[in-house]
């Protein structure tokens, strides 16, 4: 059996709800004659078959064709005037709602001045008051069909990331320069939200952002691009990383790189001869000059020249590291150790090439 109400009121006690819907499911059996009573800061607007009827401010009020002519099509004169009418009552709270939040639920894709493209995530505040309040529930829970405050909030969200999405699009500023523009974009985004917003009985009473971040995938991009501009040249700096790894890896003796350049029959003094080598192109890049063809040249030659011996029957140069000649087949000197230090040294050494040790 429907319910028949006498008396139709609402006492928001957390005050922060925007509308209320009497009865919440369904429609409500209003009796003529019943009292509505309508606290201060809200309106109660009766609404019915999608269409706002009529609107009461704060007060006790009671319901006669009289004061809500709108209903004398909907009560029959037959019962004098005191059969129930089907209708809802939503009480709109009318204070003003700060400190709303709003963000963006999935990063926005901009071209970025300075970046190419990124993909930023923005959050802020909004403040607003229902100024019209049959007009917003005819547009907010006619229209859109929605009447609970979590539903209206996520709907005026929507909007304001829409509008502020154009914002920065027709900004053209790049994502460095966006923090020094909060208030500028606040003010444009308020200031094409308001149209919008008186549409549905609202007034935008303040707009702020607190924050425009990229995601973290922009954020490394952004890293990547300010570790190259400290560096400068790139190429000068990939030309130094080269050369100090190459001279680091000589200087390391038998052990690590130089032990694989060993293996592959360059020997320690091809090591030396390298890092030796090396050192020009690792104070030229330093120097941040350019490298000459002589300069490149000689390199090339002391490396070669550190990387072969010759052979003491034919004076043909062979691999370093080769027990036969590979031109008259002469069995190669056997390397000695200096007795010193116990380092390899090539045959023929006046000195040891580690510790300086006079040899026989």
């Amino acid at each position: 059996m429907a319910r028949i109400f006498d008396v139709i009121e609402y006492f928001d006690e957390s005050g922060n709800e925007m509308v209320h819907r009497i009865p919440t499911t369904g429609s409500g059996d209003f009796r003529i004659g019943s009292q509505l009573i309508v606290r201060e800061s809200q309106t109660a607007v009766f609404f019915r078959d999608g269409k706002a009827l009529d609107t009461f401010g704060a007060g006790r009020h009671t319901l006669t064709t009289a004061n809500v002519p709108l209903l004398v099509d909907l009560v029959g004169k037959a019962f004098s005037n005191q059969t129930p009418f089907k209708a809802e009552v939503y009480f709109v709270n009318m204070r003003e709602f700060i400190d709303q939040k709003w963000g963006t639920p999935e990063p926005i894709t901009l071209p970025d001045t300075e970046l190419g493209m990124v993909r930023l995530r923005a959050f802020g505040l909004f403040a607003m008051q229902i100024s019209d309040p049959q007009l917003f529930v005819n547009k907010i829970v006619g229209t859109q069909g929605i009447y609970t405050s979590a539903q209206i909030e996520n709907y005026l969200r929507g909007i304001i990331v829409g509008r502020l999405t154009d914002v920065l699009g027709e900004a053209k500023a790049s994502l460095l320069d966006l923090p020094r523009l909060f208030n500028e974009i606040a003010g444009g985004v308020k200031a094409s939200l308001a149209d919008d917003f008186k549409a549905l009985g609202i007034a935008l009473k303040n707009m702020v952002i607190t924050s425009i971040s990229p995601t973290e995938e922009t954020a490394k991009a952004i890293d990547e691009r300010a570790a190259m501009g400290a560096i400068g040249d790139m190429q000068k700096y990939l030309q130094f990383k080269a050369a100090r790894a190459m001279g680091d890896a000589a200087a390391a003796g038998g052990g690590g790189e130089a032990g694989s350049l060993a293996g592959a029959g360059v020997g320690l003094g091809a090591g030396v001869g390298i890092g030796a080598a090396m050192a020009g192109a690792i104070t030229e890049a330093l120097k941040g000059g350019k490298e000459t063809p002589a300069a490149g040249a000689a390199g090339a030659a002391a490396v070669a020249a550190a990387a072969t011996a010759k052979c003491s029957n034919c004076g043909n140069p062979v691999p370093a590291g080769s027990k036969f000649c590979n031109n008259c087949g002469q069995k190669m000197a056997v390397e000695s150790k200096c007795p010193n230090c116990g380092v390899d040294v090539l045959p023929g050494s006046k000195f040891c090439n580690n510790c300086g040790q006079k040899l026989a």
